[in-house]
């Protein structure tokens, strides 16, 4: 890809007049201090991502057993997308196209593999810093190492307190966490299991509990500037290394009584309680006075995971949906999208605009009122945010590759989806084909039916990527 360098990128953005009705005053600032003063101008941004939660995960999305009232409250005074895609069936890809606005197509890391982002990867936290945003992520990390160019300090954010590494991110009550490039010691003691994974024997600092609070901390410190808080939690995932007790979380709460596996339980009661800390969220942005300057976005990075002892099918995690966690089937990819701003985005609106993680970096410079790199595949959804369809701009196709179990490929295109599995073997094999408007759990085939739109999918899947060392596809 002939893409500028990230510093030739910034030094020659400028501060543009977008559609959130900036003045050309403020569109022709340079000095953060003066952008500061027009906060309102410019709302805040906190983007939660939950790890490894399904699509019927969530009350407000049709889940009947796990207890999620903030998250459906939110829902209730915001919008619920029912079209929304992960970047990627597994971590570190969806989340390097949530950062850098391309798709697994084009965009650096496309499997979950030590790739760090490179100086030149321009994210959407380093064009909000750029624009005069406080920026900083609270969580779990995965896009490079200790001391690579990928740490979160070289890619945007003033602020990070988490894991970097995706492994060590499976245990919930780890030795240290990382604040900035420090590395800070906590209370529990580790038995090393595949590392730098491993099991507690002595469990005393839940990692979800100190993100929480730092999260909180964070609104504190900059409630008179613009901000970009990427709260990336780690629940529900599983630590994979306590293999059948991979479920960690300190109380079952009101599980504990349940008739059902222990794992079914610390699913349940793991949810419950990133929703009760999404509440505290909520109610600190209304005592500190910022409630509506605020936008807050939630998700999920992929579909429901089958490790640490859980089973999707048990509270049918993903939905109505096909598939789970390193598929490319709906249930792998389609990921709850919950949207709220109030007193621009209407109360208990739905939308079906088809959308996905590589369309934030767009949405949040839209907002910011600069301009987005040329050479993403996002598109701004605030269109549909602001309750006007009809200046929304559509994608031709959505894109993804997944370089596990012998290689997939899939394309949606309006209602049509796409999925070619064994690439690894057969890069040109069949390619299964669904109408996803009459057939939202993929269970009948139609590519016989037609042969024109699975020759379309096709093309799409041989154009829509460039090469990559990393992860190379044969004959592309």
């Amino acid at each position: 890809m002939n893409r500028p360098t990230r510093r030739q990128f910034l030094k020659t953005m400028g501060f543009v007049a977008a559609s959130v009705g900036m003045s050309p005053a403020l569109s022709s600032c340079s000095s953060v201090e003066q952008v500061a003063g027009r906060r309102r101008k410019r709302p805040n941004i906190i983007f939660i991502l939950a790890d490894d939660l399904g699509y019927g995960d969530l009350g407000c999305y049709g889940q009947k057993t796990i207890k999620t009232p903030n998250l459906d409250r939110m829902a209730e005074q915001g919008m619920r997308f029912t079209d929304h895609y992960a970047g990627s069936t597994v971590c570190a890809p969806s989340r390097c196209s949530l950062m850098t606005g391309q798709h697994t197509g084009h965009c650096l890391v496309r499997g979950n593999a030590r790739v760090p982002l490179r100086p030149e990867d321009v994210t959407v936290a380093e064009l909000l810093k750029e624009a005069g945003y406080a920026t900083g992520i609270i969580g779990k990390w995965g896009l490079g190492e200790p001391g690579s160019t990928g740490i979160p300090n070289k890619q945007g954010f003033d602020y990070w307190f988490g894991y970097l590494n995706q492994r060590h991110a499976h245990n919930y009550y780890p030795e240290y966490l990382w604040r900035n490039e420090e590395k800070v010691r906590l209370k529990n003691v580790v038995k090393p299991v595949n590392p730098p994974g491993g099991v507690a024997t002595k469990r005393i600092e839940y990692s979800h509990d100190l993100f929480a609070k730092e999260a909180l901390a964070f609104l504190e410190r900059n409630e008179d500037k613009p901000f970009f808080l990427y709260l990336a939690y780690t629940i529900p995932h599983a630590n994979n290394e306590a293999r059948q007790k991979g479920m960690e979380v300190p109380s079952l709460g009101q599980y504990a009584d349940k008739d059902w596996p222990e794992p079914q339980k610390g699913h349940a009661a793991m949810i419950t309680r990133m929703d009760r800390d999404i509440g505290r969220l909520f109610t600190k942005l209304k005592q500190l006075g910022i409630d509506d300057d605020t936008l807050v976005l939630f998700s999920s990075d992929n579909g429901p995971h089958k490790e640490g002892g859980a089973d999707p099918a048990f509270f049918e995690s993903w939905g109505k949906l096909r598939g789970y966690k390193r598929a490319l089937y709906e249930g792998g990819i389609r990921v709850p999208m919950i949207a709220r701003w109030p007193g621009k985005i209407k109360a208990g609106s739905v939308t079906n605009h088809v959308s996905a993680f590589w369309d934030l970096l767009p949405t949040c410079t839209d907002l910011a009122g600069i301009e987005a790199p040329e050479n993403i595949d996002g598109i701004s959804y605030l269109p549909t945010l602001l309750g006007k369809p009809r200046k929304q701009k559509k994608h031709e196709f959505l894109y993804w590759e997944f370089h596990e179990q012998g290689k997939r490929q899939a394309v949606r295109m309006g209602d049509w989806k796409g999925v070619r599995l064994n690439v690894a073997k057969n890069p040109d094999g069949p390619i299964e084909l669904y109408n996803l408007k009459d057939d939202l759990g993929e269970k009948h085939n139609v590519a016989d039916e037609h042969p024109e739109i699975v020759a379309r999918v096709a093309r799409y899947m041989k154009a829509a990527r460039t090469p990559s060392q990393h992860w190379p596809l044969p004959g592309q």
